[in-house]
């Protein structure tokens, strides 16, 4: 009967091919030698350069009109750490709605003008015009209309190792432009394959953070633009800010 060649996989050097040949003598080393060869013959996982990926990201979000999520927002700041869940709906135009159901309720919405804090527990409503707004949560707007990360950092970069996240998933890092240096120090976006964000993380020169966590996408939801607008009990104390 004639002897069968035994091929080793072509990706192997021929140094290697000869060390490959002695294992497979020994029968406890074959299941190695197999698992060594099947590993050489995958294609190399290269990362994306960040310029691909930030506008495949920018592109996926073009005919997006409208979001839905839950979220959980995290605050540390001072040794302290105040965790709060809700449920939050974003639609071109400015709107947005967050509310915060745990630990306790309250709704902050932006009817694309006016962005509203509505805390029941005090009986208080803030307004203050969206343009104007400080609010942590108006920047979340630039994902319905006019996402251009370019001009909102400075610059952008891949950041896979600035803290753990699903294999699937790649991390970028945006740093402010020098007249918002004092505001932020760095934003971090965590990114799933379809280029929902699954958290974002805002570094404050302080050495706060706040880290949003989202779960449970839904692009192009209808929403009733009821959502995006609301009118207080009556004895509410408003207070408008300018």
């Amino acid at each position: 009967m004639p002897r069968r060649s035994r091929r080793i996989c072509p990706q192997v050097s021929a140094t290697l091919r000869q060390r490959i040949e002695r294992l497979w003598r020994r029968p406890a080393s074959r299941w190695a030698v197999l698992l060594y060869c099947c590993c050489a013959a995958l294609p190399a996982q290269t990362p994306p350069s960040a310029d691909a990926y930030v506008q495949q990201f920018e592109a996926s979000y073009h005919d997006v009109r409208s979001l839905r999520a839950d979220f959980t927002q995290t605050l540390t700041s001072g040794g302290r750490t105040r965790i709060e869940a809700g449920r939050v709906a974003f639609e071109r135009g400015g709107l947005m709605r967050w509310d915060y159901q745990r630990p306790a309720p309250k709704l902050f919405v932006s009817d694309g003008k006016l962005a509203s804090l509505y805390i029941p527990d005090e009986r208080q409503l803030t307004r203050t015009p969206l343009k104007a707004s400080e609010d942590f949560r108006v920047p979340f707007e630039l994902l319905l209309s006019r996402l251009n990360l370019r001009r909102v950092f400075a610059r952008v970069e891949l950041a896979d190792g600035a803290f753990e996240h699903h294999p699937a998933n790649h991390v970028l890092r945006g740093f402010p432009k020098k007249e918002f240096a004092e505001d932020y120090t760095d934003v971090l976006m965590e990114l799933d394959p379809n280029f929902d964000v699954r958290k974002l993380v805002v570094n404050y020169p302080d050495h706060s953070r706040m880290e949003f966590q989202f779960d449970h996408f839904d692009r192009n939801p209808a929403l009733p633009q009821s959502l995006f607008h609301f009118t207080p009990p009556a004895g509410t104390e408003v207070i408008d800010q300018h």
